[in-house]
């Protein structure tokens, strides 16, 4: 930068603030400047981020809701075939992750994200008419081909704009959208079934796509008018907002792409994000959390089986403490985990291990009401460890080259979800009311992950400066 233009720069700061003014090598602004750019920007990407991920779990899941009400015995499907639907989706899911991260980061946030949204959106409006197995099965491939490129890319975008010590609060509001999806999702599916069953014809359970869908469309075509796109790139700030953001980020070592910044080709960002340990580290660690996460599609199922003779509108309602707990526990350690950044390892594998005595006194305590209650405490531990994670691992990767980055928050969220297809398989009907199995493999589960924070904790804590892994 010319020095004149930085003279000039300093002039507009003035002289009861130039104490507080923070400096790159090339740019001043203050700490009031900051302040209200983070504002501008968390009201504006993170509200937009949080309906939309909140619709897309309303998407992904309404299966389980659909299931109890009448889609399965519609369809004849049987307890395996109904697993194989769950875990058909998690196929072009994973593959495309990687991908669309890689496309991502050479496109717009703010045209790539609404588009794929108006595209699953519109698919979840023609589940409704599926006649079959091999219907479901086929409309569930491809949606999961088609929503693989959301959430990889909202991490990415996260991780573009706020420093390591801001993540974990702004993960966690990401991460409470899915939480709230459910609590919602039960009380959605219980209304519209009620309420709708039979309308024109269509059952409730169908009409539970038709609205869930069309609401999708319908907010992805908003968000293209909001949502921001990478901090050096993006229209919706003036240039010197652009420019704090991208100096903000470097004073922390988060690496910010802009035009300027040397790409790398996609061999060479995966080639980077592979041979760096803390991807896999984190990749394993991650498989565990959403191994473990698979009792949200099988929620309804459990409680069903705790409650027998409850109504299809209880089981859905009975559903909705199980997220509400797990709500307030994810709001509670997003907020810590941004206070002691450098211990976000530990509260990570302590939420863990207390999901793994939660999951081995359910395979050892029968009453019903009890295990119900040890059904939320589990919810609980694994929600909050899901937006930490993400939020650890991003500051893990801060400073990667932009590019891998992105290939690295996409292999993690895609190889962890790899953990979904076998966690399909967890809870037959054939197991029940005990299933013993599926919580035997979870404890297993969340032992390995235990372990692999603890590692991890270990390991970046070495490497950390003043508090902040890097």
């Amino acid at each position: 930068m010319d020095p004149v233009d930085t003279e000039s720069q300093a002039k507009e700061i003035s002289s009861n603030q130039i104490e507080n003014v923070n400096a790159t090598d090339e740019f001043l602004f203050t700490p009031e400047e900051e302040k209200a750019l983070v504002k501008k920007v968390d009201l504006t990407l993170l509200p937009t981020i949080w309906i939309m991920y909140l619709l897309s779990y309303l998407d992904r899941t309404n299966i389980g809701n659909a299931k109890i009400s009448g889609m399965e015995v519609d369809l004849n499907l049987t307890s395996n075939q109904y697993s194989i639907a769950l875990v058909v989706f998690f196929v072009g899911y994973v593959v495309l992750e990687v991908p669309s991260n890689l496309v991502l980061g050479r496109s717009r946030p703010s045209i790539f994200l609404p588009s794929i949204m108006i595209l699953w959106g519109a698919l979840t409006c023609v589940m409704a008419v599926v006649k079959s197995f091999a219907h479901l099965v086929i409309l569930r491939t491809i949606l999961g081909c088609i929503e693989a490129g959301f959430a990889p890319g909202v991490l990415l975008l996260i991780s573009s704009w706020y420093k390591q010590t801001e993540q974990s609060k702004r993960f966690g509001v990401f991460i409470s959208a899915a939480v709230l999806s459910g609590a919602f999702g039960g009380l959605i599916a219980a209304g519209i079934v009620d309420g709708l069953e039979g309308a024109c014809g269509i059952r409730g359970w169908r009409w539970l796509f038709i609205i869930e869908g069309a609401i999708t469309v319908g907010f992805a075509i908003i968000s293209i008018f909001i949502l921001p796109d990478f901090p050096a790139t993006t229209k919706r700030l003036s240039d010197r907002e652009r420019k704090i953001a991208v100096a903000r980020l470097a004073k922390e070592n988060v690496t910010a792409s802009s035009e300027a910044t040397e790409r790398l080709s996609n061999l060479g960002a995966c080639k980077v994000a592979c041979q760096d340990y803390r991807t896999w580290a984190f990749v394993i660690g991650y498989m565990v959390i959403v191994g473990s996460s698979t009792l949200t599609y099988f929620y309804p199922t459990l409680v069903g089986g705790l409650f027998g003779d409850a109504s299809t509108k209880r089981i859905n309602l009975l559903t909705v403490p199980i997220y509400a707990v797990a709500f307030v526990a994810t709001g509670v350690t997003s907020y810590y985990g941004d206070k002691v950044p450098s211990w976000r390892g530990i509260i990570i594998a302590g939420w863990l291990l207390f999901s793994l005595i939660c999951a081995i006194l359910v395979c050892t305590i029968y009453n019903f009401a009890a295990r119900y209650a040890l059904l939320v405490l589990i919810a609980a531990g694994l929600w909050s460890t899901n937006g930490g994670t993400l939020a650890y691992a991003s500051s893990a990767f801060a400073g990667m080259h932009p590019q891998a980055r992105g290939v690295s928050l996409a292999m993690v969220n895609a190889l962890g979800n790899l953990a979904q297809i076998y966690g399909s398989y967890l809870f037959p009907e054939k197991d029940g009311p005990k299933y013993i199995m599926g919580f035997s493999v979870i404890s297993a589960m969340l032992a390995v992950g235990v372990t692999v924070f603890l590692f991890l904790q270990f390991r970046l804590y070495r490497r950390s400066k003043g508090g902040v892994v890097q």
